[in-house]
Order: C-alpha cells, then structure tokens, then sequence
C-alpha cells in the first residue's frame, strides 16, 4: 500500500504535491518524495520519514515547476533503506520519474529480461524501479525523438503484456507531461480531477479521490482497468484502454481498511460501503445471537467507527467511544515490525474505564490481521472492568498472503491461518468472535456500483484474479517479507549486524 499523485499544473505545484501527500499519508508512513519538473530540469527530494518530516522549506524552494510527481510508501518487499524511496529516475530516453502503488509477482523475470536483454540495470529491490526499466525500455524501442501520446500508449500497452500483479503508477517524462496508468484488473486505485484557474485548466491524478478533493480538483473518473492517460504539459488529457482483455476486480480491503472513508473509489462511497458492512454484521449477529447479552458495542478508532454506528443501532444497543486515540502514533497493521506493533498499541490507546466497568461489551474492528492489536485491545478492556469481551470483525478472516501490495505476506503471522471462529477467539482471548462473511462483504461494497462483478478477496479467499501465483512463489515471498526478513533489513540499515 503506497500513495501516489501526479500533477500538471499552471503555477508551481510543490506546494500542492505536498498537500497532497499529507492526505495520503496513511497509505504509507515510511519514506515520501517528490520529482518537479521545471522546463527541461528535474529536481528532486525523498527521504525516510512522514511527509512533514521529509520536506522543509528548505527543500521545498528546491522543487520548482508547473508539473511534478509524489510518493509515500510503507515497504511490503525490500528494506526500509531511504535507497527504495520513490519516484525513481532514469535519464533514458527522455528522462523519466516514476511513482508507483502494486506489487509486480513477476519481478524477479522481470528484473532478468530488463538486464539481459534491455541491458539495463536495476539499483534496487523495488519492483518500482523495474517498471520504470520496463516502460522506459518500451520507450526507447519505439524510436522516437519527438514524442506524442501514440508511442506512450502503445509503450504502455506493453508494458501490460509484460508485468504481471496489481499496480498503479504515475510518472512524469521531462518536457512532455505525465503519464498514469492502471493494471489490466484494476487491483489498485487511481483517479484523475482538474480544476479550473485564471490561466485555464490544471489536472491532477492520485491513489485517492479525497486528495483531488482536498485540493479543489473536480473528481472526473477512476481510470479503467488497464486504461492510461498522458496529460501534457499544456494540461491537455489524452486516454486510452492499453489492455486487450480488462477484468475489473478491485481490491475489496482498500474499502474495508485501507482507503480514508471520505474517498469514492470506482463509483463506490468508502464511507458508504463501510455502513453497509456494519449492518450486514448485525443482520449477522441476530442471525446467529438472537439473545445476545450485549450492554454496550464500542469501535476501535478509527477505521471501524463507520462500520460501528449502524451495528450498533440496528442492534438496538447503546454505541460509546471507549478508546482514546494518540494521534501521533502510526497505523499499527503498516509498521514494519511485530515488536514496534506490539508496543504501539498500547501507546496509541486508552480506555475510559467508566464504558467497560462492569458491562458486557461488543469491540469492533475493521479487520483482524495478525491478531496482536485485538490481543492486547481485548485485555485493556478487561483491566478497565468488562464483565465480558466480546469481538466483531466487519471483514472476513484474513487466512491467506497478499501479493499486490498489502502487507499481509506470511501466511504464519495472521492469526486467522489453520485456526477457526472459536480458535482465533481463544487466541485473542475474546469471549465470543463474530467474523463478517466473504459475501455479505462483497454485497455491502458491490452495492455501491453494480458494474464490478468481481474482486480481489485474495486475502480471504486465497484466490488470485491475476493468476501466475504459485506456491513456490508464495514461499519465496514469505522468505523476504516476514517481520524477521524485516528485523533483519533494520538492523542493517542502522548499522548494526542482524
């Protein structure tokens, strides 16, 4: 899960790349960057760190010009080096900054061919930087000097015959304009605005709706699966389907938790969606629990308030804030680390004693991923006085690996795996857990736009909408991607042998 955005505007845009960025900071707190472009001249800042730690004012006067790029990422392959933060470069041909959202399941091929036979070569881990590689070779293979938006289709069109995963990415080519472009199934988010000033019109592409909204960009449309647009610098949009066979299949956790609830994405209301999800998990919950014994439900802040509030009023049950948040801690699930989870949560919030004293209570939560958060949530509210401890969780159990950019990669740490209803409850120490099924969840997104027949439920259903996922390749991302490969990686980078 990273941000990405993209902007070709008629005054200088540094100040609005990094707006922009604030308001996507939660799909990724672990480098930023920014690529302008200022006539034919790149200027460029990336670093480790959030958004307003990144960037000073110092490096802002650095980043003129009317058109430029940006990036926050969380790594779910690779290290936390300030070496993998984005946009990349390469000088050829043209010159090209890319920012890119997705994962890439046949990098490790793809890396091969762009050095044997693109002769070109590759820095990094990042399957980033080999998609730059990949779409600059397509580029360069069609042998134009002056460029025009029939080579970048066509050169994209390429590039989807090649790359195989969920991705989506933005990148700017020196003294033409920027490019966008969505995987042929649409895995990951991107929409594009414009907004209107004295000078005529400016236009905007990001991961999500809310920053074209933030920024007074007028939201046109999500690009299509497999479909680019090349705004020119003159901010004329130009788009086409560069795919033969589009399949649109969005991830379904991007509205379940990842994406902010004031986002649209593919015509659908995040915020909506998550309503739906909490009544189709009371509808649920009175299926199965006709007698609950439920005095109070409280969410834990903040993705599930949403979901929480219909819950509990169609459960007839009084809804409480019993948690305080520290806003100034990070998203737990996106911290590279067990260890650095584990000591955030509590760090990140308190109970109000005088909610749980005495009282039976229903916690939700968007989602249970590894299980540590609702562990240690469960136990604060028996130290602050429940009687009992209820669980509610408005999405399915996370049982399988994520391979198009979610950090969901070791089938070993989420607790869901080889483990029941009943299992994960007594491992979480609940005293009862109520899951959300696979198709009242599908239902409660499918419901806001009728036209998506299907979705990316890989991390619930284990099914892969891409195809080209093997159990070898499973097993070798679990090797690079598990909290110990993670440890391991931070401890170099501070310089201390793992």
């Amino acid at each position: 899960m990273c941000g990405i955005v993209g902007l070709v505007g008629k005054f200088s845009v540094n100040q609005a790349l990094y707006d922009a960025l604030t308001v996507l900071q939660h799909r990724g707190q672990d480098s930023a960057g920014i690529v302008t472009c200022d006539g034919d001249k790149l200027h460029q800042r990336k670093d480790n760190g959030l958004v307003r730690d990144v960037f000073q004012q110092r490096h802002m006067l650095r980043l003129p010009g009317n058109m430029g790029i940006g990036h926050v990422r969380y790594p779910t392959a690779g290290s936390a080096s300030s070496t993998e933060s984005q946009p990349f470069y390469v000088n050829s041909p043209y010159g090209i900054a890319l920012a890119h959202n997705g994962n890439l399941i046949n990098a490790d091929e793809l890396k091969r061919d762009v050095f044997r036979a693109d002769l070109r070569h590759v820095n990094t881990d990042s399957d980033s930087e080999i998609l730059l590689n990949v779409f600059a070779h397509e580029l360069l293979k069609l042998g134009k000097l002056t460029l025009d938006e029939e080579t970048i289709f066509k050169a994209v069109a390429n590039v989807h015959k090649r790359c195989t995963g969920g991705y989506a990415a933005v990148a700017m080519i020196v003294g033409y304009g920027v490019v966008a472009f969505r995987d042929p199934f649409g895995i990951r988010p991107i929409a594009f605005g414009v907004r209107k000033t004295s000078e005529g019109s400016e236009c905007m592409v990001a991961s999500e709706s809310v920053a074209l909204d933030v920024l007074g960009f007028e939201l046109i449309r999500d690009l299509a699966p497999g479909e680019a647009i090349f705004i020119d610098k003159s901010g004329e949009i130009h788009a086409r389907q560069c795919a033969k066979k589009p399949a649109y299949s969005p991830c379904i956790f991007e509205y379940v938790y990842l994406a902010r609830p004031d986002s649209i994405i593919d015509d659908v209301s995040v915020y909506k969606a998550r309503l739906r999800m909490g009544e189709r998990l009371a509808d649920k919950i009175l299926r199965q629990w006709p007698d609950h014994d439920i005095d109070v439900v409280i969410p834990i802040p903040d993705t599930s308030r949403t979901a929480c509030l219909p819950l509990a009023y169609q459960l007839g049950v009084k809804y409480r804030e019993g948690f305080i948040k520290n806003r100034y801690i990070g998203r737990t699930f996106i911290m590279p680390g067990q260890t650095e989870r584990s000591i955030s949560v509590r760090r990140k919030l308190n109970a109000i004693g005088l909610e749980f004293e005495g009282k039976n209570v229903l916690l939700v939560d968007d989602s249970i991923v590894r299980g540590t958060t609702s562990k240690q949530i469960i136990q604060m509210a028996r130290e602050a006085g429940a009687k009992k401890v209820y669980f509610a969780s408005a999405a399915p159990p996370v049982r399988y690996q994520n391979v198009y950019g979610i950090d969901m990669p070791v089938v070993g740490e989420l607790i869901a795996h080889n483990r029941t209803e009943e299992g994960v409850a007594e491992a979480i120490g609940a005293d009862r857990l109520i899951y959300q099924s696979l198709p009242d969840l599908i239902d409660a997104v499918e419901k806001g736009n009728p036209r998506i027949r299907q979705f990316d439920t890989s991390c619930f259903s284990g099914e892969y909408v891409t195809g080209g996922v093997s159990e070898s390749y499973l097993e070798r991302i679990a090797e690079r991607r598990n909290d110990a490969a993670k440890a391991q990686g931070e401890s170099m980078i501070n310089g201390i042998p793992a």
